[in-house]
């Protein structure tokens, strides 16, 4: 797209015979406040205008050809009993959610792991999401279940009303598929809550006045007892109002239990308490470093700065360990576990019952190296597999060494194995089947030279023999914060709807992700914004000069925080693209800490109640960069009104506006679906196809 003036008022002479004149076209100036009323959530007017908008998208892309075919298509991939039925062990049994066709909102089952390494194992049901929301009159989504070790019998069953993060809670007994009568049950809230042992639990919740956070997450932490009422329950912290969140869980190791007291003070900051018989012991580590693991009575713990302690020094993104009990005291003699280094970054640490599983990005490439303590010292080994797309480790537990990987990348299929703890022997337990053609297509890492010299990678999907003509129809998406490492995975809904059909697909590393560990995070904070939203447009312009693609083919997508990677890009280089989908976004910078969980992301962002800070984040608040003589691509903007994180208000306002001052957009608000923005694979399917349809219509 070219930035041109737009024609606000009608031609009065004619210039040839026979002209006509332009329409004039009905530009709107309004104050930012006056949008504000898009903010209430459910309210009347608001609903209104998103059915409103709703109408005018579903009119225009759901008559499309490629809609009619992709949401058929989409469906039946997302429903398909061709997928891997991930599972963890608990006990005797593997566990596993499972949505398809005949079970919309899922089924929670299980089986042995006789049966799981069979090609058609035998599910025992032991919760059915659909039946409990048709008896209980809810839209119940599956949030998860937290069970007790050692005979995970007893869980604690999260569902949330639409997808909401607010949830119910309901104690389960999994021996009865029961709920437990005058068990541990929460109202709808966002609620922290864990087992301490088989009679109490530490929970956090909405309390009443003062006990959460201004987040919105809870600020007090409780132990309650079996057989007691809530009210009853005895505080044992209470963090302070700006905090993030606080919560209370249990740490083992062997024999070993131990309780911890988690105070999030900011996004990135956090205080550490042990509970010692009844007394709060703080760890003494840096607030920006984070728990790892503990195993061996040692305690694993991740850098996120460099840290000087006892005559040490320990560099960034490296992962040390000590004896609990020497931490406490406050003498620990540290050691380094595994340092990071300027291309690899430690993504995961997972342990067994002997052993730690260290999952590792070495140039976006994953690995997975296993950790092994002899006479004294922690020693790895690579898990041997291959490292050209995404490995990861799940199903570990403390009794067993034995765990599963699941390797995958954009082309290939998710293959899922078993390893043996001993020899490290890989065994193939399921293989997905290809659900598109991927024979003709290839899989490239380019890296492009952002403003200041920086290096950024991206990955490339397309057709081996394409034609380097600058018209290929192109997809760059991108996130780019909260040290989120964007990785290669394969997805058939992207296959089947754009790569199959001609597409080419690009996945940015840009700064402010987690791909190089906390440097590469920490050099787009706060008033370094703007090098993310630099290194996409240089990956944007790289695939330009490379004549992959060109501005009129080339579209851009994003969500939540990728959002507002899309708002940014559009607002300051609304030349290079024809397409944007700005997904759940945060848009208006100026008020997002007002907003829902927006207080909880100041350690990101920068607080725009500060002059100085505001100063900096005006510079690229989308909602604030927007004027109507900028010829701005036709967005598509997706959001839901349950989402409990990022308001939809984001969207409202941003389209609101936009439209006043005269520019055309498409807008998609689902009434369900959380964060995630659909609540099953029905409404996944139609979203996803919405936004196919509108993709081809921009780049084709």
């Amino acid at each position: 797209m070219n930035k041109k003036p737009l024609i606000v008022a009608a031609l009065t002479t004619a210039v040839l015979a026979g002209c006509n004149s332009t329409p004039e076209k009905k530009i709107i100036q309004k104050a930012d406040a006056e949008y504000q009323w898009l903010e209430e959530v459910e309210g009347k007017a608001a609903l209104d205008w998103v059915n409103q908008q709703n109408e005018v998208a579903f009119a225009q892309l759901k008559s499309s050809t490629v809609y009619k075919e992709s949401v058929k298509e989409t469906l039946t991939l997302l429903n398909s009993n061709d997928r891997i039925a991930y599972a963890t062990q608990y006990g005797d049994y593997l566990y596993n959610f499972w949505t398809d066709k005949d079970n919309q909102r899922g089924i929670y089952r299980r089986t042995t792991l006789e049966q799981y390494q069979t090609a058609n194992p035998k599910w025992e049901t032991i919760l059915d999401v659909d039946a409990l929301a048709k008896e209980d009159g809810q839209s119940w989504v599956y949030k998860g279940m937290n069970c007790l070790y050692p005979n995970y019998n007893r869980c604690l069953v999260k569902l949330s009303p639409g997808g909401t993060d607010a949830v119910v809670v309901r104690e389960f007994d999994i021996s009865k598929k029961a709920f437990v009568e005058g068990g541990f049950e929460l109202a709808e809230s966002k609620s922290d809550i864990s087992w301490r042992d088989e009679n109490s639990v530490f929970v956090g919740t909405d309390f009443g006045p003062g006990s959460m956070t201004d987040s919105g997450y809870p600020a007090i932490v409780k132990i309650w007892e079996r057989g007691t009422p809530l009210s009853s329950a005895q505080k044992v912290y209470q963090s302070e109002k700006s905090s993030v969140a606080a919560s209370g869980y249990s740490m083992r190791s062997g024999d070993t239990t131990v309780d911890v007291i988690y105070d999030a003070t900011s996004f990135y900051s956090s205080k550490v308490f042990v509970l010692d018989n009844g007394k709060k012991v703080q760890l003494p580590i840096p607030k920006d470093a984070g728990l790892s693991a503990f195993l061996n009575d040692e305690l694993f713990i991740k850098l996120k700065s460099p840290w000087t302690v006892n005559g040490q020094t320990f560099t960034q993104g490296s992962v040390i360990h000590a004896p609990l009990t020497a931490i406490l005291k406050g003498n620990a003699q540290y050691k380094t576990l595994i340092a990071s280094s300027d291309s690899l970054s430690i993504s995961s640490i997972r342990t067994t019952k002997s052993a730690l599983l260290v999952t590792v990005l070495d140039n976006v490439k994953s690995k997975v190296l296993r950790f092994t303590k002899s006479q004294g010292s922690w020693n790895s080994n690579p898990v041997n597999i291959d490292d050209k797309g995404s490995i990861s480790v799940f199903n570990t537990n403390e009794l067993s060494d034995d765990f599963f990987l699941n390797y995958t990348s954009f082309l290939k299929p998710s293959t899922l194995y078993k390893v043996d703890g001993n020899s490290g022997k890989l065994t193939q337990l399921k293989a997905q089947k290809s659900q598109f053609n991927s024979d003709d297509l290839v899989t490239e890492q380019f890296w492009a030279t952002s403003k200041d010299g920086t290096k950024v990678p991206y990955f490339a999907i397309m057709k081996k023999d394409i034609d380097l003509n600058g018209k290929n129809p192109t997809l760059l998406y991108g996130y780019g914060g909260f040290e989120v490492s964007l990785k290669p995975s394969y997805s058939a809904t992207l296959g089947k709807n754009w790569l199959e059909k001609g597409g080419v697909y690009i996945l940015s590393n840009i700064r402010g992700g987690g791909e190089f560990g906390p440097r590469w995070h920490q050099a787009a904070l706060k008033t370094n914004r703007h090098k993310a939203y630099e290194d996409f447009e240089a990956i944007a312009q790289d695939l330009i000069d490379r004549k992959i693609t060109s501005p009129d083919h080339l579209g851009i997508q994003g969500g939540s925080n990728g959002g507002l990677l899309m708002g940014a890009a559009f607002t300051r280089r609304p030349d290079l693209y024809n397409a944007v989908v700005c997904q759940v976004p945060l848009l208006d910078m100026k008020r997002y800490t007002k907003l829902l969980a927006g207080a909880s992301w100041a350690a990101e962002y920068g607080d725009p109640d500060k002059p100085e800070m505001w100063d900096y984040i005006k510079t690229y608040s989308p909602f604030h960069n927007l004027d109507a003589e900028t010829d701005y691509p036709k967005v598509f903007f997706t959001t839901s009104t349950k989402d409990d994180r990022v308001h939809p208000a984001h969207a409202r306002k941003m389209v609101a506006k936009m439209q006043d001052l005269g520019h055309d957009v498409y807008y998609f608000e689902n009434m369900e679906g959380g964060h995630a923005g659909a609540a099953d694979n029905t409404q996944k399917a139609e979203m996803y196809s919405l936004i196919y349809s509108y993709l081809w219509q921009q780049l084709n």
